[in-house]
């Protein structure tokens, strides 16, 4: 079991290419979505090249058209047109002010977290689902994808409930434009809502590139309608404005109620200034309060995503993302304050809650405000659709829900996630069914916030775990800005509706252990921003940890396992496992041989190593190293095993014997089995086999490093079924120095070191129920381990020792060996064998047996003292040969 396999798989004939040829094959067949095969590197540059070709065909946009033009017209979405009234007069507009400086610090400092990370290397299709995924992992990534996939879904059906909305207003049985046009009532918006969505799902099957072609000149329109209103305010003096048949709050069908536009007045400021809230007749009246309004302003403003989302389709998203955005952000700021500056001069209050499209009564041209108002909505609605389209076919390539989406890759046309795109659109018809804007604002407005949130939580991590590879391009950035928005999202989360914020949060933690637990993306290669930040602290923390502060009470074993062949050891390296109690477990594998300039064999076998740790469920570390001999390798591996003060203090081999080796790996019914640790990977024939005389000295040098020293046989038998287990009753150790007997035995160092480890076995739940047995010889002496009594027997004094250890243990004496013991020193072997004999009487019910483990003496007699441990572990269950060389154990609180 101890020695080395020699060599390693000789990889010096392969090209750098064919060594990496995994990781390159998952990129390119990530590029053309199937496999293809290389033989050199010049077939990889072509590769290359082709796949830029490919690139620059689909990615057409600019920033203008591609970034600016759509956050444009999705931050104005309904808000613009539709609930301008709605907010300054309810909240005032000094709180309409604060609230859109809210709206928009958080804003800014999430562009700023979402521009880092789109200049700090190449951002490609799914907007920030991608950037979020390759910073936080796949787990996080994929459950705040799948949550901002499904705010896409929420604000598509927002916007259309907008236009929808604006349409009847407009064209409705009392409509501004045109009265009677078309009927009103709930379910005939839901049936105009519905064909809205249709004629969204078309555009969105012919192709997202023409939406993108228009979106100028549909922003065109919108500025068009903007400066006529912008006119209006300045133009119009004092008018009547008829407050809309569906506001049943105050109008009825015996007479029409107006109220009152003035025009340009100071007096109509002052009364706007300060909150008004009342009840909101589009949502059966209910009340309106500060969360309410900042939900609906919120909704208007979050597409700031809408260029991120397009990120596969810009031609320099590592430019146009940061530029289109941050311009337009600004350029929707002035809007708005300037719209809410006019509205507070020269509407009522009672104005403004009572008719939320007053804007079509007062403009010199009422059609500019519903064609406003429909091109706004209408391509806010149709943008969601395709950016939520674009993360859903991102979240599949991507294989976070495992074979689940696989159907969606397939359904792709030109280009063009056919397949996400219908289901998109019968997602947004579902949400369609919550009828209420303002309802569906809130939630709209919560699962942004979220987005958003990890995003500056992204930001925030790379920042504080100090990589170097996390250079943005962006100057504006830092770890406080990241901090700003991530506090500012959360709490205006809360703000919006603390319930959507507490279910969004929890979805959000539930589908990341959901996706970790049943769809470990294995394939995901992104690098993960917890690694980062756990080196960052792991690091600090064992600058931290000083070896000068040990103290035995806070003891705990810190194990180097040296193994030969994992195929045959799979038994101890899990036993092991149960034994560090919370400690280092170290894997330490010896190759024998010189160092090869090409490739150095301790690389090309560490993954393998950790892909069997993975296998095992094991928590620990591997070291290789290459030396000429096992026993030089040892001493490298237990010198420079571990980091700082954090370093094995107990070594532990396998037993050198001649037993048959069982291919645990590889056996049929064995519970270690699996396939692909087959034998190119670990050989099952081993080539190396120690000496005794080796073995023995490896074993000296262990006790010379002040290292405690375990030596394991018979662990092929162990089974750690629980069936098994629970057949079993005890855990023996046998307190005596069977080679060397002393009358002190049970009371050194080792004796207590392996009392020690049998405690820290019995805490594992899977051997709890085993009793622990310590076999002595009943001796009496007085002895100064009972200085207040005259004359006190050895069982006595080990029960009052164990007592003060707290170790729960049935003392079990042997007249039998005390006899052996006695007379066995003429003949050793007949004494070893007869001792070897006792003890296998007593392990019927014995599950794992510990053993004191003498010390080595000169090299004259090393192949006697192996033979005599050889004899005496014969036949015995699952045996752990004990020698300790500090104190382990306390007395003290």
């Amino acid at each position: 079991m101890l020695a080395s396999t020699e060599g390693s798989t000789n990889t010096a004939d392969q090209t750098p290419f064919m060594r990496s040829g995994t990781s390159v094959m998952r990129k390119i067949s990530g590029i053309f979505n199937k496999s293809q095969s290389f033989n050199n590197e010049s077939d990889l540059a072509y590769v290359e090249l082709g796949s830029l070709s490919e690139e620059s065909v689909t990615r057409t946009l600019g920033s203008f058209a591609g970034v600016f033009a759509p956050v444009s017209l999705s931050m104005f979405s309904a808000l613009i047109f539709l609930r301008m009234g709605y907010i300054v007069g309810n909240a005032g507009l000094l709180v309409t002010l604060a609230q859109f400086a809210i709206a928009y610090i958080i804003l800014i400092f999430t562009v700023s977290s979402v521009c880092a990370i789109s200049t700090n290397g190449a951002v490609e299709g799914g907007g920030p689902y991608f950037m979020i995924s390759r910073t936080l992992g796949p787990e996080f990534g994929g459950s705040i994808g799948s949550l901002f996939f499904f705010a896409n879904i929420v604000s598509s059906a927002l916007c259309i409930s907008g236009c929808v909305e604006g349409l009847v207003e407009n064209f409705g049985p009392s409509g501004y434009f045109i009265k009677g046009v078309i009927p009103g009532g709930r379910w005939w918006e839901f049936l105009y809502c519905s064909l809205l969505n249709i004629l969204n799902l078309i555009i969105c099957l012919i192709g997202a590139a023409m939406f993108a072609k228009t979106t100028v000149f549909v922003l065109s329109i919108v500025c068009m309608a903007l400066l006529i209103a912008f006119f209006s305010f300045l133009y119009q003096g004092e008018i009547q404005v008829p407050i809309p048949d569906s506001n049943t709050l105050i109008q009825n069908a015996t007479y029409h109620v107006n109220e009152t536009y003035t025009g340009l007045l100071l007096d109509t400021l002052k009364s706007n200034l300060f909150p008004d809230y009342g009840k909101d007749y589009t949502a059966r009246g209910e009340a309106v309060t500060f969360s309410t309004v900042f939900g609906v302003l919120f909704s208007g403003v979050t597409g700031i995503m809408a260029g991120a989302n397009l990120s596969g389709e810009l031609k320099n998203p590592e430019k146009s993302i940061p530029r289109g955005t941050l311009s337009a952000v600004a350029f929707t700021f002035i809007i708005y304050l300037a719209m809410s500056f006019l509205v507070a001069l020269t509407s009522s209050s009672s104005l403004l809650k009572n008719n939320y499209l007053f804007l079509a009564g007062v403009s010199v041209l009422p059609a500019s405000v519903a064609i406003g108002l429909f091109t706004a909505t209408w391509s806010a609605a149709l943008s969601n659709v395709i950016g939520g389209s674009r993360v859903l076919e991102a979240l599949a390539k991507d294989r976070i829900f495992g074979s689940l989406l696989d159907f969606i890759p397939k359904g792709t046309w030109k280009n063009n996630p056919v397949t996400a795109v219908l289901l998109s659109s019968l997602l947004v018809q579902l949400v369609l069914l919550i009828g209420s804007l303002n309802v569906i604002a809130q939630l709209n407005s919560v699962l942004f916030l979220l987005s958003y949130l990890a995003t500056n939580l992204a930001c925030l991590g790379l920042e504080l775990a100090g990589a170097p590879n996390f250079r943005p391009t962006y100057a504006y950035f830092s770890w406080y800005t990241a901090l700003i928005g991530l506090l500012g999202t959360l709490t205006m989360m809360f703000v919006v509706n603390p319930i959507y914020a507490a279910c969004s949060i929890l979805l959000c933690l539930l589908l990341v252990i959901f996706l970790h637990l049943l769809f470990p993306s294995k394939e995901a290669d992104w690098g993960s921003i917890s690694q980062a930040l756990i080196f960052h602290q792991v690091r600090k923390y064992l600058l931290l940890l000083d070896s000068r502060k040990d103290h035995v009470k806070f003891w705990r074993p810190q194990i180097l396992l040296l193994v030969n062949n994992p195929r045959t050891a799979c038994p101890l390296i899990d036993f092991i496992n149960d034994l560090k109690k919370g400690g280092l477990y170290v894997l330490g594998h010896v190759v024998k041989g010189e160092n090869v300039d090409e490739s150095d064999p301790a690389c090309d076998m560490n993954l393998p190593w950790l892909n069997l740790i993975d296998h095992l469920k094991i928590k620990a570390f591997v070291e290789i190293t290459v030396s000429k001999t096992i026993r030089e390798g040892l001493q490298h591996l237990i010198r420079l095993s571990g980091m700082g003060a954090m370093k094995p203090n107990t070594v532990i081999f396998g037993f050198l014997d001649q037993d048959n080796s069982i291919d645990f790996l590889g056996s049929e019914g064995s519970t270690y089995q699996n396939q692909e640790l087959n034998e190119d990977i670990f050989p099952l024939i081993e080539t190396n086999k120690l000496d005794i005389v080796e073995y023995v000295q490896m074993m000296r040098d262990v006790l010379k490093l002040n290292k405690n020293l375990c030596l394991c046989r018979n662990f092929a038998k162990l089974k750690k079924d629980p069936k098994i287990v629970k057949s079993k009753l005890y855990i023996d150790v046998w307190s005596i120095n069977l080679l060397n007997p002393g009358e002190l035995d049970a009371f050194d160092i080792t004796s207590l070191f392996m009392m020690q480890l049998a405690c820290i076995v019995n805490m594992v739940p899977l051997w709890s129920k085993l009793k622990l047995r310590i076999f002595t010889c009943n001796k009496t002496s007085s002895s100064h381990f009972a200085p207040n009594s005259t004359t006190q027997s050895y069982v006595e004094k080990l029960e009052t020792m164990l007592k003060k250890l707290r170790i729960v243990a049935d003392i079990v004496t042997s007249n039998e060996l005390e006899n052996l013991i006695e007379t066995g020193g003429s003949n050793m072997g007949t004494y070893v064998d007869r001792v070897n004999s006792l003890i296998l009487q007593q392990t019927e019910d014995t599950a794992l047996t510990f053993i004191y483990l003498p010390s080595p003496q000169s090299q004259e007699a090393y192949s006697t003292y192996f033979n005599n441990l050889e004899v005496l572990s014969r036949n015995l269950p699952p045996t752990i040969f004990v020698h300790g060389v500090n104190t382990v154990t306390s007395t003290t609180l």
